[in-house]
C-alpha cells in the first residue's frame, strides 16, 4: 500500500524527515518496505529554465534548422541550434542547459551536451512539450507568455510537485491503516498528537429528489447510504487531485471518479457513483440474483453471477457487483449530469467470495474483504459531496439515505493492569496506557484499582480480546523501548489445558519410533473397490466425493487399513520386507445424514521381527509381537482393567478386540491373506487400529512417584491343564481377583499342546509374583494364596493342577 507524504501531511503535523517517518511507522507495526521520491513530471524539470530568444536566423548548412541566441538569465546568452518550425525572436521558451537530463514522454531519458550541429555550436536545447514529459505534442517548441521572467526555473513556473511515497507492507489484520488518515492515526498516537480530520460542517443535504433503497440481504449489506447530486459537469480533475492519485500509482479518470478514489485512499471508505439516469424508477435494491445471471462489468467482460454475489440493482437489472466492481452501463460517463453517490458497509465474507469467484481484485474489495468502519459511510458522503460541489459544480438535491438495520456497537474488553504489564515485559502506569489507547480512539471506562474496560470502536476489526489491547499499547509505546532481559522468556494471558493432545500424540510417536517403527502419512481418500472386492462393510455409510478425480480416490476412508497396506506394498515391492509402520489419521462415516470423523492410531508389522545374523536366526513377526506393542501403547495411556475378546471384524483372519469400560478401544490381528493379496502383498501382515481419542481421554499427564517397596517379591510357578477353549485372560482375571493387592504379575512362560495330552486339552506353565509392600510374606500366607488360586482354577475352569 502506498502513502504519499504531502497527502499525509494534511492530517497530521510532521516535522520529521522521510527517513525518520519511515522508522516511526515501522516501529508502530506499519512496516515501510521502500521510500521513493515522486515528481509530478519525471525528472522534476531539473536543469530547465525560462529563456528568451534574442535572435533567430536560418542555419547556413541546413534548410530546416535555425540558429538562435537565447538569454537564459544572469546575463548568460547561449547559441542554440533549433529544428522547430515555430521558433522566432522575442519568444519566451523552455531551455535545457548543457548537462541536463531530460525525460521525454516516450523513449528513454538522455543528457543534453554542448555540440556542433552541421558545423554550428549549440549549447542547449529549446524544448517541445513531449521532449520534457509535459505532454504528447511535437508540433513545435513551447512558447510561454511574454511576461514570464527570464532565468526562472521551469519547475517553479509549472509548479512541479515533489513528494515522497512510502510503500507499506500492510498485514491482513490492519485494514484500519489502509488509508492516509489511518496511517496518520498511528503516527499521531506515536507522537502523542491529534489527527486533523477534514471539516464537513458546511455540508447541507437536499430535501427532495430522494431514491428508494431496499436491502433484501442485511447480513451481506450491513449499512447502505447514499445521496443524489445534480447539475454537475464531468471533466478533467484539477492538478492537485490528479497529482495525489498519481503519487500512489492511480491513473486519473474524471473528476467524479477521481473524488471517489480520493476518498477511498484518504479515509479507507470505498465509494461508487451511479449515473442517476441508470436508476430506473428511482429505486435501488440490494440483493442476490439467480445463479448464472449475466452481468457486464466495467471492464467490458460478461460474467455469470453466483447465487452468493450481492448486487446493487435498479428495478429491472443489476448495476454493480457490491463492494467489488461497477457495471459497464451504470457508471459515470462524459454526458452524465446527475449521480447517485453510494457509501456502504458490506460484509467481509460476502465480498471475498465474490472477489474470489470472479477473480477480481480492486481497491474496494481489498478493504471490504478485511472489514471497513461502519461508522464512516455518512462522513465519507459529506466529504465527497463537498468536493464534488467544489470541483464538479454539482449540488446535493436529496436527503441522506441511510439503511442501517442492525447497529454495530463498540467492543468492550475487560483489561487487567497486571496482564498488560506481564505481556509487555515492562510495568507501565495506568495513565501511560490510557494516553496511548485514547490516541487510538479506544476509550477507557469503568476504571477500578487493578482493571478497566477498553471500549474499542468498530474500525478496529482485529482488536477483540485483552491480548490485542496489550499489542496496541506495545506497538505504540515502542518495541525498542522495552529493555531486554538477561534470559529470554515468554508469557501468556490464556490458560492452557492440563492435557495437550499434540504433546500426547508426540509422546506415543516417540515411543513407537524408539521401538523401531516408522511414521507414515497417507491420503484420506481411498478406493471403495477394496471394500467391495473383499466383502467388507462398516457400521456407517461411506462418504463419497462429489467431484472425485478418479475412482481410486472416490471415498473418504473408513479404516486406515487399505491406505496403510498400499504403503506396505510399495515398500515390499522395493525389497523392504521387514516393516514396522504407524500412522495417526482420521476415519470418516455418515449415518442418518450426519457426518462423523474419528482419529485412530494404526500399527502395521510384517516380515521378520529379528533379522538373520551370525549370532541368531531370523524370527518372523507374529500376533504376539503386535500384541506387545499394543499393550505398551495402552500402558502409556494409563489404561487398565481391559478385557480381551474375539474380534468380529471381517478384515482379520484372527483378531481380538480390547474392551475398556464397555467400549472397544483397540482391535488387532492378522490381516486376511486375500486382502493382502488384493493389494499385491504375498507375506503376512499384522494390523492394529487403536482409538486415539479414547487413549487421550484416559491419559494422565501428571507423573506420580512412590517409594520402592523395602520387602522382597516371591515367585511361585504353577502348571495347569485346561480345555483349549479357555484363554490366558480368564486365568489372569481369576488370579487377579484372588491375589488382589498382593499379586504383582502373572507370566505365561510355556504352552504345550500335543499327543501327551488328551484331545482338546492344553497345558500352561505360569509364574506368579507376589509381594506385600508393608512386610515380608510368610510361607503360610503364600501357600494360602496359591491354594485359593488352584481351587478357583479347578472349580471355575475345570483345570487339572500338575503337581
Amino acid at each position: 500500500m502506498k502513502i504519499a507524504l504531502n497527502w499525509l501531511s494534511q492530517y497530521i503535523t510532521l516535522t520529521e524527515t522521510p527517513e525518520q517517518i519511515s522508522q516511526l511507522l515501522t516501529s508502530t507495526g506499519l512496516e515501510v518496505e521502500t521510500v521513493e521520491q515522486f515528481q509530478t513530471v519525471p525528472g522534476g524539470l531539473e536543469g530547465l529554465v525560462i529563456g528568451e530568444v534574442l535572435t533567430c536566423t536560418k542555419h547556413p548548412n541546413a534548410d530546416k534548422l535555425s540558429l538562435t541566441t537565447v538569454n537564459v538569465g544572469n546575463d548568460k546568452i547561449l547559441p542554440i541550434v533549433c529544428g522547430a518550425s515555430n521558433v522566432a525572436a522575442g519568444q519566451k521558451v523552455i531551455v535545457a542547459l548543457p548537462g541536463t537530463t531530460i525525460y521525454p514522454t516516450k523513449g528513454e531519458p538522455f543528457t543534453i551536451k554542448s555540440a556542433k550541429i552541421r558545423g554550428e555550436v549549440s549549447e542547449g536545447m529549446i524544448c517541445a512539450e513531449d521532449e520534457i514529459g509535459l505532454g504528447n505534442s511535437h508540433e513545435g517548441i513551447i512558447v510561454l507568455p511574454s511576461d514570464v521572467k527570464v532565468g526562472m526555473k521551469a519547475s517553479d513556473y509549472f509548479k512541479i510537485e515533489n513528494d515522497y511515497v512510502f510503500e507499506i507492507g500492510l498485514t491482513p489484520n490492519r485494514v484500519d491503516a489502509a488509508s492516509h488518515i489511518g496511517v496518520a492515526r498511528d503516527l499521531a498516537a506515536a507522537k502523542r498528537t491529534k489527527v486533523i480530520w477534514p471539516d464537513v460542517s458546511n455540508f447541507k443535504e437536499g430535501k427532495n429528489n430522494s431514491i428508494e433503497v431496499e436491502v433484501l440481504n442485511p447480513e451481506a449489506c450491513v449499512r447502505y447510504s447514499g445521496l443524489v447530486i445534480e447539475n454537475l459537469q464531468i471533466k478533467e480533475s484539477p492538478d492537485w487531485l490528479k497529482n495525489k492519485l498519481k503519487a500512489i500509482g492511480l491513473s486519473p479518470i474524471n473528476n467524479v471518479v477521481d473524488i471517489t478514489n480520493f476518498i477511498c485512499h484518504e479515509m479507507g471508505q470505498p465509494m461508487h457513483a451511479f449515473d442517476l439516469a441508470a436508476i430506473t424508477s428511482r429505486k435501488i435494491s440490494v440483493r442476490t440474483l439467480p445463479p448464472n445471471t449475466l452481468f457486464v462489468t466495467l471492464d467490458g467482460k460478461e460474467r455469470k453471477l453466483s447465487s452468493q454475489d450481492l448486487m446493487i440493482c435498479n428495478d429491472t437489472e443489476p448495476m454493480c457487483l457490491a463492494g467489488v466492481f461497477g457495471g459497464l452501463h451504470s457508471g459515470v460517463k462524459e454526458k452524465t449530469t446527475s449521480i447517485f453517490l453510494e457509501s456502504a458497509t458490506f460484509a467481509a465474507d460476502h465480498v471475498r467470495k465474490s472477489s474470489q469467484f470472479h477473480g477480481l481484485k480492486t481497491d474496494s474489495s481489498f478493504r471490504f474483504e478485511r472489514g471497513t468502519d461502519p461508522n464512516l459511510p455518512i462522513y465519507a458522503l459529506k466529504r465527497a459531496a463537498l468536493l464534488i460541489a467544489e470541483i464538479c459544480g454539482g449540488a446535493v438535491t436529496s436527503p441522506i439515505i441511510d439503511v442501517y438495520p442492525q447497529l454495530i456497537s463498540n467492543t468492550r474488553i475487560i483489561v487487567k493492569d497486571k496482564n498488560i504489564n506481564r505481556l509487555l515485559g515492562k510495568a507501565l502506569s495506568r495513565n501511560e496506557v490510557k494516553e496511548i489507547l485514547q490516541h487510538l480512539e479506544i476509550n477507557i471506562e469503568e476504571e477500578k484499582q487493578d482493571s478497566f474496560v477498553a471500549v474499542v470502536p468498530p474500525y478496529r476489526v482485529d482488536v477483540k480480546q485483552e491480548a490485542d489491547i496489550a499489542e496496541e499499547v506495545l506497538r505504540i509505546y515502542g518495541f525498542n523501548n522495552i529493555e531486554l532481559k538477561l534470559y529470554a522468556s515468554s508469557d501468556f494471558i490464556s490458560s492452557f489445558p492440563s492435557k495437550d493432545i499434540n504433546k500426547f500424540r508426540n509422546t506415543l510417536a516417540s515411543q513407537l519410533v524408539a521401538n523401531g517403527f516408522y511414521e507414515i502419512w497417507t491420503n484420506s481418500l481411498t478406493n471403495q473397490a477394496y471394500q467391495q472386492r473383499n466383502n467388507i462393510s462398516f457400521e456407517n455409510e461411506a462418504v463419497e466425493i462429489l467431484n472425485k478425480l478418479s475412482e481410486e480416490q472416490g471415498i473418504l476412508r473408513q479404516t486406515l487399513l487399505f491406505t496403510g497396506l498400499e504403503v506396505c506394498a510399495f515398500n515390499i515391492n522395493r525389497k523392504q520386507k521387514d516393516l514396522k509402520l504407524f500412522e495417526f489419521g482420521k476415519i470418516y462415516g455418515k449415518q442418518n445424514s450426519k457426518y462423523a470423523e474419528k482419529e485412530k492410531l494404526a500399527l502395521f508389522i510384517s516380515g521378520n521381527e529379528q533379522a538373520e545374523s551370525w549370532q541368531t536366526q531370523e524370527k518372523p513377526t507374529s500376533y504376539f509381537t503386535l500384541a506387545q506393542f499394543v499393550n505398551e501403547v495402552l500402558q502409556k495411556s494409563a489404561i487398565k482393567e481391559v478385557k480381551v475378546q474375539h474380534s468380529e471384524l471381517s478384515y482379520f483372519e484372527n483378531g481380538v478386540d480390547v474392551v475398556f469400560q464397555k467400549r472397544t478401544i483397540a482391535s488387532f490381528g492378522k490381516v486376511q491373506p486375500g486382502i493382502s493379496k488384493d493389494l499385491g502383498i504375498k507375506q503376512t501382515v499384522f494390523y492394529a487400529e487403536i482409538d486415539f481419542e479414547k487413549l487421550f481421554e484416559q491419559s494422565n499427564p501428571n507423573t506420580s512417584l512412590r517409594e520402592i517397596p523395602k520387602f522382597p517379591e516371591v515367585r511361585r510357578d504353577l502348571s495347569l491343564v485346561l480345555d483349549q477353549n479357555h484363554t490366558f485372560e480368564q486365568v489372569y482375571q481369576l488370579a487377579k481377583e484372588i491375589g488382589k493387592e498382593y499379586l504383582k504379575n502373572v507370566n505365561l512362560f510355556d504352552v504345550y499342546q500335543g499327543d501327551k495330552l488328551e484331545n482338546g486339552k492344553k497345558a500352561y506353565a505360569l509364574s506368579f509374583v507376589l509381594q506385600d509392600e508393608n512386610k515380608t510374606m510368610t510361607d503360610n500366607e503364600i501357600d494360602s494364596l496359591m491354594n485359593k488360586m488352584m481351587k478357583a482354577y479347578e472349580e471355575n475352569l475345570g483345570a487339572i493342577i500338575r503337581k
